[in-house]
């Protein structure tokens, strides 16, 4: 006979009670960094005239992603390192594994819709306001959201289905797909094979895209005459870039390896540099550097 599992231990970051307050210190101003990054981002480009360009549109829209995916576990994490109190429901860690992993895959369809957006200013720049017109890129946004819920529902609804009577402690600070998969009483070697399919498209094919738009934008940059502008382009690329390896590096060797079952403690490391780290970056490196973004800001201050 077999109870079924009502609820779940999510160990969190560390033993350390002393540990657990400092990160719960260094989370609590990455989430308010985060938050206020992405909440200046979408008010500038909103209010601003000037702003409103399809680089602008697009980062308006990965900014909401962020504060939404962010959302979806620093508030819970936060709780759980303050309280000390380490549950989750059966159908919250669902709706978490869900949101995560859905926004998640957002997340990586924006950021190689917002290199190609650059690839075609920087390379096409006299075709770059007919290719990349207001509905073109309503339609990008919105196929973003739409193949990431066709791509990702499949496999939640088949893992939401399994059956959960043994052991319920997970060694991670979020509910996460591989660790709900050892979890469950029955063979799951289906759902597994689905999901490796499902994130190989997912991870390396947004990487594909990414990477081939910043190599022809990267040509490009070497030959503009200027020095000066050779120096500013290489920086601004160079900062994206940044960003954009260690978003993938730690996505792929997280759940892209030939070792794929979770619970080790680089694994929520890992985890942590993807979704905590890159997030607080992102609006300080892809908006709020930028100096028609900072101009904008010094308008809106002295209004």
């Amino acid at each position: 006979n077999h109870t079924r599992v009502v609820e779940f231990v999510l160990l969190g970051l560390t033993n350390s009670r002393h540990l657990e307050i400092l990160l719960f210190l260094f989370l609590l101003i990455a989430y308010f960094l985060i938050l206020l990054g992405n909440v200046t981002v979408i008010s500038i480009t909103l209010v601003n005239h000037f702003l409103q360009t399809p680089m602008y549109y697009f980062l308006r829209n990965f900014a909401l992603l962020e504060i939404t995916f962010t959302s979806t576990f620093i508030p819970s994490t936060l709780y759980s390192l303050l309280t000390e109190r380490k549950m989750i429901s059966l159908p919250g860690c669902f709706l978490q594994m869900l949101l995560f992993f859905y926004l998640g895959t957002c997340t990586f369809f924006h950021v190689a819709t917002m290199s190609f957006d650059r690839y075609v200013a920087i390379c096409h720049p006299l075709h770059y306001t007919t290719i990349m017109n207001n509905r073109f890129c309503l339609q990008l946004v919105l196929a973003c959201w739409a193949v990431s819920f066709l791509l990702m529902f499949p496999p939640t609804i088949m893992i939401v289905q399994l059956p959960f009577c043994g052991p319920n402690v997970m060694n991670h600070f979020y509910c996460d797909t591989s660790l709900l998969l050892q979890l469950s009483c029955t063979d799951t070697g289906f759902i597994e094979g689905l999901m490796l399919i499902i994130l190989i498209i997912i991870i390396p094919g947004t990487l594909i895209v990414t990477a081939v738009s910043y190599g022809c934008i990267g040509i490009t940059i070497l030959h503009i005459p200027s020095s000066t502008g050779r120096k500013k382009a290489f920086s601004t690329c160079s900062a994206h870039l940044m960003v954009v390896m260690i978003f993938y590096s730690t996505s792929i060797y997280r759940y892209i390896r030939p070792a794929q079952r979770g619970g080790q403690d680089s694994d929520k490391v890992l985890s942590f540099f993807f979704s905590v780290v890159t997030q607080m970056l992102n609006p300080y490196i892809y908006s709020l550097r930028n100096n028609q973004v900072k101009q904008a800001l010094k308008e809106s201050v002295l209004k």
